[in-house]
């Protein structure tokens, strides 16, 4: 079912308004970030996740808007409900999973932590125990080069156990980047990739897959999220598949890479991988939404998958 003339006029009138909020930068990572810090504002026994840094990374400009326009603000986040039902609790969900993920692979033995497309990830400032292991942050130079300067105003200086890789993942080697500056092929290695496989060329994704197959030591794993492939291609049979294909194409930033429903398993198997787990939005509302939050819906589009080196 298309949308409706006037629902279309207000989608196309809310993205562009929210592209012009959020100025220049990644507007997809934006409404990431918003949505972790109001996820973090809300009392401890509520909220789903906790990122304390999310707030230094927002553009201060968005901030002042809602504080300046609350009606206006208050309109939007109607909208994003109404096109987008349950986005902002399945990011907060995601988050979680991810930090929980890390939590369990530092417990097991993890000696090196990769994030590929790091953008304003915090995770290697904020969990304890990371601080004893070697994290590279993989990401574009001026991405890079803006958070590294919110790093240091942050904590005064660079943490020592994180390694800074300047790298366009769609035009240049990582893997060679990571060698060159003391990655080990020869360790226990956790590689997250979380909001970025389908804003990569499938060829950009096997390329990352076979590096990660070929260089990384025993037990070494993945974990990333995504989309199913009619999201990507425009034919899904939900609204919301359409609309959130619909969004990034109009903020200038396009899917690229799905997983065609049901066959990720066979899809990491013939890369390479073992003990695939594939785990739902319906997976992490019944392990996250309890109590207070048992009625917050969940987008169910969206998937995690992790995965060991065979």
């Amino acid at each position: 079912m298309e949308m409706s003339e006037n629902a279309e006029k207000e989608f196309n009138n809310m993205n562009k308004m929210f592209k012009e909020i959020t100025g220049p930068g990644s507007k997809t990572a934006m409404g990431v970030l918003l949505a972790r810090h109001f996820e973090s504002q809300k009392p401890e026994d509520e909220r789903i996740c906790y990122d304390p840094y999310a707030v230094y990374f927002i553009n201060p400009e968005i901030l002042e808007w809602g504080a300046n326009h609350p009606d206006e603000e208050r309109k939007m986040h109607e909208q994003l409900d109404r096109f987008f039902p349950g986005r902002n609790n399945s990011i907060a969900a995601r988050v979680r999973f991810f930090d929980d993920f890390v939590k369990k692979s530092i417990d097991e033995g993890i000696e090196q932590l990769v994030i590929l497309g790091a953008g304003y990830d915090s995770r290697a400032y904020r969990i304890e125990g990371l601080e004893k292991i070697k994290t590279f942050e993989v990401d574009h130079p001026a991405t890079q080069n803006i958070k590294m300067e919110k790093i240091k105003m942050i904590f005064g200086s660079l943490p020592d156990h994180v390694v800074y890789v300047p790298c366009d993942l769609e035009t240049e080697d990582f893997g060679q980047r990571l060698i060159d500056i003391g990655y080990s092929r020869h360790v226990k290695t956790l590689f997250l990739m979380e909001g970025l496989l389908m804003y990569l060329q499938p060829k950009v994704v096997d390329e990352i897959l076979s590096f990660i197959v070929k260089n990384s030591g025993k037990n070494s794993s993945i974990l990333f999220d995504y989309f199913p492939k009619s999201a990507v291609d425009g034919s899904s049979k939900f609204e919301a598949g359409r609309n959130i294909r619909n969004q990034v194409s109009q903020l200038g930033e396009p899917f690229k890479f799905g997983i065609k429903e049901g066959t990720v398993d066979i899809f990491l198997t013939q890369r390479g991988f073992t003990q695939v787990c594939n785990v739902t939005m319906e997976d992490c509302k019944k392990a996250y939404f309890q109590g207070i939050n048992k009625n917050r819906i969940v987008d169910s589009l969206k998937s995690f998958v992790y995965a060991v080196v065979q």
